[in-house]
């Protein structure tokens, strides 16, 4: 069975298909797009793309493809603990450009601020992938925000260690494909998730969507609205909706499109959290 995944190896999304696919081919792919795409060229048999962190969000690329190109489903969800490490190439004292994801430049702009406020930063597509163009570059001043695995994969050096601003870091990754395979973690509670288009002509679209589920009694874990890309002050909303009462669900479900909201399934899955310990032991 082959996984696709956004690499290159030694990023968090490696570390998940390591721990979730242990014994799979493992291919890696530059960008979110192309991790999605290769599943749906039938290249792999599951994708495997980051959909939302705990500090800095959403992760646009991966809800908006889903959303407006893919008819692909997310079958489980994946949580990874997230912790930054500053690297850089054996002995290198002086860090003048300092390399990483968006996303990780942020979690760690404080501790920047404080102890390379010169340095400048620079965005790489991965985590992973800054720590391999350091590695491949050991006479220049740089450094690297990567997972610690980055660190082994490249032969650097741990410069410092946990700087993510938040110890509450986590990342959600879904796991694309035709039905739930086998992952060998606890799993957890259940989710569905939802993007809801709703009509011009409805008074009060959004309030009535939330309230076919809450007068249920059904829990919603998140709401957030997307642009919906036709004209400006248009947008679609993603909701996940608790899927432990799966019949009432059904129920909301059918009050939906009796009131006129469309809708499409981004995916039903269970949710496998990755503990601390299994993290630092890959």
């Amino acid at each position: 069975m082959k996984i696709a995944y956004l690499g290159p190896k030694g990023s968090f999304s490696h570390h998940v298909v390591q721990t979730a696919f242990p014994q799979e081919e493992l291919q890696a792919f530059a960008n979110i797009t192309d991790v999605i795409k290769a599943y749906e060229q039938g290249l792999v048999d599951y994708s495997v793309v980051p959909v939302e962190n705990s500090i800095e969000g959403s992760v646009h690329e991966s809800l908006d493809y889903l959303f407006h190109q893919a008819r692909i489903q997310a079958v489980a969800e994946i949580v990874q603990p997230i912790h930054q490490q500053l690297m850089a190439v054996s002995g290198q004292s002086k860090i003048e450009k300092i390399f990483s994801h968006p996303q990780a430049l942020a979690q760690g702009k404080k501790f920047i601020e404080e102890h390379y406020p010169e340095a400048k930063l620079e965005v790489t597509a991965s985590t992973a992938y800054a720590a391999r163009f350091i590695a491949e570059h050991p006479d220049q001043p740089f450094a690297a925000i990567a997972p610690r695995n980055s660190a082994r994969e490249y032969g650097l050096e741990l410069i410092a260690e946990d700087i993510q601003e938040m110890e509450a870091n986590f990342t959600r990754f879904w796991v694309l494909g035709p039905e739930i395979p086998t992952i060998p973690l606890q799993s957890q509670t259940e989710k569905m998730s939802l993007a809801l288009t709703l009509p011009d002509n409805l008074p009060g679209a959004l309030y009535k969507a939330l309230s076919t589920f809450a007068w249920r009694g059904i829990d919603l874990t998140k709401i957030e609205s997307r642009p919906l890309k036709t004209a400006l002050g248009e947008y679609f909303f993603i909701i996940d909706v608790d899927y432990s009462a799966q019949e009432l669900v059904h129920f909301a479900r059918q009050e939906l499109e009796a009131i006129g909201i469309q809708y499409k399934i981004l995916g039903t899955y269970p949710i496998f959290t990755i503990t601390y310990i299994e993290k630092e032991s890959q």
